[in-house]
């Protein structure tokens, strides 16, 4: 996978919810790019510029329960402290924990959130190019 540039994620049908497909060419970069397609999808592609940063560590007991309580935890953070965030430093990663720095803004909803990530359909492994990860996403 390496020097080939790919699109970090893209929204596939999904009948209710809304569903996406993150790419990555190692774990880290698959668990950035599915929170950069997630807040892309609610919030839009928004402004590069941050002026928010927050520590992030999740646990989780394989690598499919840690995706969901990253994004999850991410969601829970968008709620509370009314921030949106764009970019996401992985600063350490395993199949069973995640620690990382979130980078974002105020934000303030205007449209349709995502309620929770689900484990419907979800789906994470790897190939010959890289990771990859199907989330469906409830709103």
């Amino acid at each position: 996978m390496r020097g080939i540039a790919i699109q970090h994620f893209q929204e596939i049908e999904h009948a209710a919810d809304w569903a996406f497909r993150a790419h990555g060419c190692d774990l880290a970069q698959l668990f950035a790019n599915a929170a950069r397609g997630m807040f892309e999808l609610q919030v839009g592609a928004g402004s590069a510029e941050t002026n928010v940063a927050r520590g992030v560590a999740v646990s989780g007991v394989d690598r499919e329960t840690l995706l969901v309580n990253w994004l999850n935890e991410l969601l829970y953070l968008q709620e509370t402290q009314h921030e949106a965030y764009s970019r996401f430093e992985i600063l350490e990663i395993s199949d069973t924990h995640l620690q990382a720095r979130v980078h974002g803004r105020p934000y303030r909803p205007e449209g349709k959130l995502i309620k929770a990530v689900t484990f419907h359909d979800l789906m994470v492994r790897q190939s010959e190019d890289g990771w990859e990860a199907t989330i469906v996403v409830d709103v």
